[in-house]
């Protein structure tokens, strides 16, 4: 049901931002933590029964110096991709939905079949519930993918909450993919959905040159409201805590100040594509337009009135790729 807003308010709907006023030193200071660490990004050669697609097994540090894996895709042959500037290819780093990790090579062949690398990330401590991951959260003491919930993880204290350590994974991933010979550093997009596409929002608000930014349905905006408005986990796991919590409501909400959309959102500037189904009860349709609202770069958004958290499916990843590929541009032809 439509159980929101109307799409008419929805359009205009930009609340005040909840945000802390050392928001940009807690982030300069947690990239640069991370960044005095070795990339140390390795890739490498899978072999997948694949006649037209190259896979690499990626490593890379990502918060704390802490290992991250992913896989790394590209066209087999490079010289063909209408993509290809100077033997490199632009390239989407891909971010993965809540509870799911970075499954097998084969779960992930549009990007490279339509021309582009493709680095995608795997989420630490997750990959138990949809999609299989591989890398453990160390600071939660998980030795591998672990059940949700995840979205109170250290929420006492910004500093130790699981999205401060995930977000820094994910600006990392597009310093990992600028590192390979393959890609174009200038021409990086990030690309994700529901949590991933939090965290493309993360990526757009730290990293002022991307190419692109795909949102789809992005958790983690407007935290208050969604937790006020929707039944739906993850946002639930947050009113959970806060009920047998009563005495730290106001210090959860400020720890996630550090971490919402509409933050990030607000000090992007690349080009952006959000969509939004408009009867999501796991990200409320205000809690999207909330953060497009804010976005500061040139943005659009895709509305799906009868749609939920699936938003447009097959339909919008078709739309993405041709924004991508008319941002990525076409190289001369050999």
């Amino acid at each position: 049901m439509l159980f929101d807003l109307p799409l008419s308010e929805l359009r205009v709907y930009k609340p005040d931002r909840e945000e802390p006023a050392d928001f940009d030193a807690f982030w300069a200071d947690t990239l640069a933590d991370a960044r005095s660490h070795p990339l140390a990004a390795t890739f490498e050669p899978v072999e997948t029964g694949l006649a037209t697609v190259d896979c690499w097994d990626l490593t890379f540090a990502g918060f704390g110096g802490q290992p991250i894996k992913g896989w790394f895709l590209a066209p087999r042959d490079v010289a063909a991709s209408p993509f290809v500037r100077d033997g490199r290819l632009s390239c989407v780093v891909e971010y993965i939905g809540y509870g799911g990790g970075r499954g097998r090579p084969i779960d992930w062949l549009m990007a490279p079949s339509a021309g582009h690398a493709h680095l995608v990330m795997d989420v630490r401590g997750q990959g138990s519930t949809w999609r299989a991951g591989d890398t453990p959260d160390a600071e939660s003491g998980t030795s591998g993918g672990s059940f949700p919930g995840y979205a109170t993880l250290g929420i006492a204290d910004p500093a130790t909450y699981y999205y401060r350590r995930l977000l820094t994974d994910a600006i990392r991933a597009v310093e990992a993919a600028r590192s390979h010979p393959l890609v174009d550093p200038t021409r990086v997009a990030v690309n994700g959905g529901s949590q991933g596409g939090g965290m493309a929002l993360a990526a757009a608000g730290l990293v002022p040159d991307l190419l692109l930014t795909l949102t789809d349905v992005p958790f983690m905006c407007n935290w208050r409201r969604a937790t006020e408005i929707t039944d739906g986990d993850p946002y639930h796991e947050i009113v959970s805590y806060c009920r047998v919590h009563r005495e730290k409501t106001e210090q959860v909400f400020r720890t996630l100040s550090y971490f919402d959309g509409v933050n990030f959102a607000a000090r992007a500037v690349s080009p952006a594509l959000f969509s939004v189904g408009l009867m999501d009860v796991t990200t409320p349709p205000s809690t999207v337009f909330a953060a497009y609202n804010h976005y500061a770069g040139p943005k659009e958004i895709e509305v799906y009135p009868f749609n939920g958290h699936e938003n447009g499916q097959t339909i919008q990843v078709e739309l993405k790729y041709r924004r991508l590929a008319a941002a990525a541009g076409a190289g001369p032809r050999p």
